[in-house]
């Protein structure tokens, strides 16, 4: 759904750089005409357009009289008290209400107009595949206008800061003043092995472990980094035989080897759905943490719309 939205917005913007006159066209109309010309058709008169938009109805009909000399028709022809439109009228109203809309809903300030809005979300593949769901399930339940779009983390404290992406939920801690964050959860260490692997028969030891090739997920940022150590710290003899910036691939190795990895309980149970694995109780690992936690750029908490959708995602976790 998304990526028709993409393809969408590239199609029109082609279309609009092909035709410069549009936008020459556009530049010698006053907009604002347009408005009062919706307003004229709608309430079927000068003086109750006038009302609406607390205009005397002399500027009324002079808006009117310059949009006749844009259009090569009357537009309104007077009937009693009011006026009646005429055809080449209806056929402007069509195009000129729609975008009028469109209008309304890209400038939705107050977070009350009915259209759809798409709300951008910055994930790695792997934490969109575990949280994902559980955001997209609860905001069709709250703000079902609201379109999803998940795009990647490439650079979290550009993307936030330069309003490139609405949100990001990853492990990271960012020293920028303008990023707030919220802790999401929090997930156990969980010590990872393929079922009817030969270290399942016999309880897990330092020594054990030293004789078993593992693998490592490298993951960029500080708290990581630190993680790492205290592993490192924990079993100082682990062999790595394989290393992978892709979870998903370590998973997979993991099931189909003797391996053996690290990684978070929700990856865990999320990854034992799709390959055979079992984890291995070991407590000294078990007890380390790992935080998840959603960031957005703190002026975000001025769009009423984006704020409820944050709100919705902490009460879903």
């Amino acid at each position: 759904m998304s990526d028709n939205n993409q393809s969408d917005t590239a199609i029109t913007d082609l279309h609009l750089a092909d035709k410069p006159q549009i936008f020459r066209t556009l530049r010698n109309i006053d907009l604002n005409l347009l408005t009062i010309f919706e307003a004229v058709y709608v309430h079927k008169g000068i003086v109750n357009a006038a009302k609406i938009l607390n205009l005397t109805p002399s500027a009324i009909s002079q808006s009117i009289q310059k949009l006749r000399s844009i259009f090569p028709d009357p537009l309104f022809i007077r009937k009693g008290q009011g006026v009646t439109p005429t055809t080449y009228a209806t056929h402007l109203h069509e195009y000129v209400s729609q975008g009028l809309e469109s209008i309304l809903g890209a400038l939705d300030l107050t977070g009350s107009y009915d259209k759809q809005r798409t709300i951008t979300i910055g994930t790695s593949p792997s934490i969109g595949a575990l949280v994902i769901p559980t955001i997209y399930e609860a905001i069709r339940t709250h703000s079902p206008q609201l379109l999803l779009r998940n795009i990647p983390v490439i650079d979290a404290e550009a993307q936030l800061s330069q309003f490139q992406t609405d949100l990001i939920i990853d492990n990271q801690h960012y020293s920028s003043r303008t990023i707030q964050n919220h802790l999401l959860f929090s997930d156990r260490i969980e010590l990872v092995c393929r079922q009817h692997h030969p270290s399942l028969n016999a309880p897990v030891t330092d020594e054990k472990l030293s004789r078993v090739d593992h693998t490592l997920l490298m993951v960029e940022g500080q708290n990581f980094s630190s993680l790492h150590q205290r592993i490192q710290e924990l079993f100082p003899e682990r062999q790595i035989s394989f290393s992978s910036y892709n979870i998903f691939t370590i998973a997979s190795l993991i099931a189909n080897s003797d391996l053996l990895g690290i990684m978070p309980t929700r990856f865990f149970e999320l990854f034992s759905a799709c390959w055979p694995l079992k984890r291995l109780p070991c407590p000294s690992l078990n007890s380390e943490q790992v935080e998840f936690s959603l960031h957005y750029n703190k002026l975000s908490l001025r769009d009423p719309v984006l704020s409820n959708v944050i709100d919705i995602i902490r009460q879903a976790f």
